[in-house]
């Protein structure tokens, strides 16, 4: 089944508007949390089917609320990828430890982004 509902998780208004726009030009509904704690009863709430993740973020970090998702059985069937400007290979490596299926250095290229969206599909 195709990605429709993707939930976009960053505290930078900017990043959240960057996204967004992107994603709904090409046709995807989209709902946003601004840090971890939201994206959390979000999830809960709204069963995305893609959450796409910052790091930095006050409260828990990106890291922390991607391992919550994937060890929540409720939860865990929802693929996440990490949108950060961590660019180093050992963040890159970390994110997937947590649980993340994919992990994209900003600043986003939407090219990219769409092509691993279309992967996950």
């Amino acid at each position: 089944m195709p990605i429709q509902k993707v939930l976009v998780v960053d505290d930078s208004p900017t990043e959240r508007y960057f996204l967004t726009d992107i994603l709904v030009k090409n046709g995807f509904s989209v709902s946003t949390a601004e840090n971890g704690e939201e994206a959390l009863l979000k999830v809960k709430a709204d069963k995305p089917q893609l959450i796409l993740m910052d790091v930095v973020m006050p409260g828990q970090n990106g890291f922390q609320i991607t391992r919550a998702i994937a060890r929540d059985p409720e939860t865990q069937d929802v693929p996440i990828i990490i949108c950060t400007s961590k660019g180093q290979e050992t963040d890159r490596i970390w994110g997937l430890r947590q649980g993340a299926r994919d992990y994209i250095v900003k600043p986003v290229d939407p090219q990219e982004l769409l092509s691993k969206i279309a992967a996950l599909g």
